[in-house]
C-alpha cells in the first residue's frame, strides 16, 4: 500500500508522541490552545456524552497551583495525609507490568546520572511533575462523579486527541497522573465543584531540546506480542 502524506503526517504526530520531562520558557498562543482543545473534543463517547472538562493554567494561576502543591510535597508528613482518589495502578503488580514500569523509571533515572541510592535525586525529579516540568501551560482534566468506567474509557480518547494535536502543531505534554495525590489542593486552588474529581494533569508546550532527559524514547511491545489475527 502506498502510504498519502495525510496518513504520513497522522503516524508522524501519533509516534514521535513522547512524555516530555522539560520545557522552554516560550509561551503557546491561547488561540492555539483553545483549537487544540476543539480538536481533540471530536474523540467518540458513549452516546456523545463528552464527559471531560479543562482548567487551563498559565501564568500567575500555573504557578499558584504548582506552588501550593511543591509546599506541600516537601514536608514528608503533610504529604502523606493526601493520597489518591481513584487507583490508577493496580494493588499487585505481575509481570510484565511491574518489568516495563520499573525499566522506564531506571533508563529516565540513568539518563538523569541518578543511581538507584540517590533517593533524594528521585524525589527531586518526581517533584517537577508539580511544577508541569515548567512548561507555560498546565492543564487539569476532571470529570463528574456521577460518570461511570466507560467515560474514563472515552477521557482516554480526548487525552490522547490533545497529544496528537500537540505534536501536529511542533509542541510537546507530559501527561501526568501524579496530580491526583493532591486533587484535594487541587479542589482548593480551582475552586472546583463537589461534584468533579481530578483525573490527571498534563504540561503543555515546547520541549527543550538540549535537556538529556527529553532524549528518552519508551520501548513499545509490537503488533504480534500483544493482537491475535484470527480469520
Amino acid at each position: 500500500m502506498i502510504s498519502s502524506p495525510s496518513q504520513e503526517a497522522v503516524d508522524a504526530a501519533i509516534t514521535s508522541r513522547r512524555s516530555i520531562r522539560a520545557f522552554l520558557d516560550k509561551p503557546v498562543e491561547r488561540d492555539e490552545i483553545a483549537r487544540i482543545l476543539d480538536v481533540a473534543a471530536r474523540a467518540p463517547s458513549g452516546t456523545n456524552t463528552q464527559p471531560w472538562k479543562v482548567y487551563v493554567l498559565t501564568g500567575a494561576a500555573r504557578a499558584r497551583l504548582s506552588n501550593a502543591i511543591l509546599a506541600v510535597n516537601a514536608d514528608p508528613e503533610q504529604a502523606r495525609g493526601h493520597t489518591e482518589e481513584y487507583a490508577y495502578y493496580p494493588r499487585e503488580w505481575t509481570s510484565p507490568y511491574i518489568d516495563r514500569r520499573r525499566k522506564v523509571g531506571w533508563d529516565l533515572y540513568s539518563l538523569l546520572g541518578l543511581g538507584r541510592d540517590n533517593k533524594a535525586g528521585m524525589a527531586a525529579q518526581h517533584a517537577r511533575n508539580y511544577a508541569f516540568f515548567d512548561a507555560p501551560v498546565g492543564l487539569i482534566f476532571t470529570i463528574d462523579r456521577i460518570m461511570a468506567q466507560g467515560s474514563w474509557l472515552d477521557y482516554g480518547m480526548f487525552l490522547q486527541n490533545i497529544m496528537v494535536a500537540a505534536r501536529a502543531r511542533g509542541l510537546d505534554t507530559c501527561p501526568q497522573a501524579a496530580f491526583t495525590q493532591y486533587h484535594r489542593i487541587i479542589s482548593a486552588e480551582l475552586d472546583l465543584p463537589a461534584s468533579e474529581m481530578v483525573v490527571c494533569g498534563m504540561a503543555l508546550g515546547w520541549a527543550d531540546p538540549a535537556r538529556v532527559e527529553n532524549t528518552l524514547v519508551t520501548e513499545r511491545e509490537p503488533s504480534h506480542g500483544f493482537a491475535r489475527f484470527m480469520d
